[in-house]
């Protein structure tokens, strides 16, 4: 009697010890879980998805899980990000956000650089600046920072003139020297590299370049240097600022590994501005 009292007791002890050990186990599953927070970026395909994807599994082990929501456009993202329906975006630079802002009555503000895409000529029917005709037609951004920055680079070139204090958003009104009469033609900046087969000339952020299947390396007539302060920045709502999943995600993205990713995969093309 003494003896099945005792088995019962054990049998009762180890189930005891089973239980307790899962409960654990599920406790410990659900502490993981719990830890885990998501991370909505609004960004456009090249390159910011890109680099957006290669930090995916690095933000992983950091606790956060990104969600990657895609814009072929530089309106939305913002208002989106000011309408909270993405915690954050990637696809502009400060001279950008600053005029969105002011346009828009805005308070959106940036929580650090990431990388330069230099903004370059291109063409499918000449193969130098010195072949522009008089009176040829060139496609430039429609908003005014891109468009503003297109003019600024013909000026550096000496292209065109643009009268003294023009600033950022100059305009066609602003040039004050055109050699070769040039046409400027203002164009959504995703619809610029289609542009090419009917104008002489295009000048084209690189991220659109790039899905245009073009090499701002080898085909861009003109390009702006690696010195351009046209940062491009993760942009977020200010009460955002001190959030630890935004401060872990520049911790990854501003890293040494990140860097290395830019110049390997993108060989100038983009260039890492922190």
């Amino acid at each position: 009697m003494k003896k099945n009292i005792l088995k019962v007791l054990l049998s009762l002890l180890v189930l005891s010890l089973v239980f307790t050990g899962c409960s654990k186990k599920e406790e410990k599953v659900s502490d993981t879980k719990s830890k885990t927070v998501t991370l909505k970026i609004g960004a456009t395909p090249v390159p910011h998805t890109e680099i957006l994807k290669f930090i995916e599994p690095k933000l992983k082990e950091e606790g956060i899980k990104l969600e990657i929501v895609e814009f072929t456009d530089y309106v939305s993202p913002n208002l989106a990000l000011a309408d909270k329906e993405i915690d954050a975006n990637f696809f502009q630079h400060l001279p950008y956000l600053e005029t969105f802002n002011k346009e828009r009555g805005l308070n959106l503000v940036s929580a650090g650089n990431v990388h330069v895409e230099p903004l370059g000529l291109y063409s499918k029917k000449i193969k130098s600046v010195e072949e522009l005709k008089e009176g040829a037609t060139i496609t430039i951004p429609n908003d005014p920072t891109n468009g503003g920055r297109a003019l600024i680079l013909l000026d550096a070139k000496g292209i065109i003139k643009l009268k003294e204090g023009a600033g950022l958003e100059a305009t066609e009104k602003d040039i004050v020297e055109n050699p070769k009469k040039l046409i400027f033609k203002p164009i959504d900046a995703a619809q610029l590299p289609r542009t090419l087969e009917d104008v002489d000339a295009s000048i084209i952020n690189t991220n659109y370049a790039l899905e245009g299947n073009l090499n701002p390396q080898k085909d861009a007539l003109l390009i702006e240097g690696s010195e351009s302060p046209y940062a491009n920045i993760i942009t977020i709502r200010p009460e955002d600022k001190d959030s630890e999943k935004i401060k872990k995600l520049m911790k990854v993205l501003q890293s040494d590994e990140v860097k290395q990713f830019i110049q390997e995969k993108y060989n100038g093309a983009v260039v890492p501005a922190f």
